[in-house]
């Protein structure tokens, strides 16, 4: 008898050392598999990031060669014209009255093209703290009567961006208050900036609204690339809307 119960035991103690080992191999493999998934995912994100990287590049030398051809091109020749305008008003002073309020509105439309440039250029950004760059923008945007503007800085602000940051945050705010200005038909935007304990930048309109989920389904453009340009500085975009209530769109430093 005492035989057979050492038989049943080291039967037992055998299987147990078989279950285990099994056991050891299936968690040594599920753990494999998801290193090797991690690295997939990992390598796919860093792709994605590389490749929106090289949209982001593209994109920004698109913008400094139409800023350079504004300032250049569009900015001279206004210059010119304006030139000629008050030649003209010296040469003929009878049409002094009749000239002045187009020489003023020339002179406008300079102001407008030189702002427009600058804000399209990187180069320029990356040389001015970004608040006051977001600030000269709100400022510009303002002078449209349709759509009015409103920018609030907490204080203190005492983040200092690189200049990755400082490209990616302005061209979101631009893509933002563009789209806005694009589809919302709203009369009022408020633009709040934080950075308490982290940045945090919060868009919000009066405008039409629209539902979140179908835009993103559909692969909006707009969003499309306020998110993935996000990505590239690792923050986060959290997007809020309601039919005929607006918008919310708050890009945040993810930590």
């Amino acid at each position: 008898m005492s035989d057979i119960t050492f038989g049943i035991i080291t039967i037992l103690l055998f299987v147990t050392l078989i279950v285990l080992f099994c056991a050891i191999l299936i968690k040594l493999y599920v753990r494999k598999i998801k290193n090797y998934t991690k690295v997939i995912y990992q390598k796919d994100i860093d792709f994605q990031k590389s490749l929106n990287e090289t949209i982001i590049e593209t994109q920004e030398h698109v913008l400094n060669n139409i800023s350079q051809d504004l300032h250049d091109d569009a900015g001279q020749q206004l210059t010119y014209i304006n030139f000629q305008l008050e030649n003209l008003k010296l040469e003929s002073t009878e049409l002094e009255t009749f000239l002045k309020p187009v020489s003023q509105s020339v002179t406008n439309l300079m102001e407008t093209v030189r702002s427009i440039s600058h804000s399209l250029n990187n180069q320029l950004l990356l040389q001015q703290d970004l608040y006051k760059a977001i600030t000269n923008e709100v400022e510009r945007l303002n002078k449209n009567k349709k759509v009015r503007l409103h920018l609030n800085i907490e204080k203190p602000i005492n983040k200092i961006f690189n200049n990755e940051e400082k490209i990616v945050i302005y061209r979101i705010f631009q893509e933002i208050i563009n789209n806005i200005f694009k589809h919302a038909k709203a009369k009022e935007i408020t633009i709040h900036i934080e950075n308490i304990p982290f940045f945090e930048m919060t868009i919000t309109d009066d405008g039409k609204g629209f539902v979140v989920e179908t835009a993103l389904e559909k692969e909006s453009l707009g969003l499309k690339n306020i998110i993935n340009r996000a990505a590239i500085i690792d923050y986060k975009v959290k997007i809020e809307s309601k039919i005929n209530e607006g918008t919310s769109i708050l890009l945040y430093e993810y930590k």
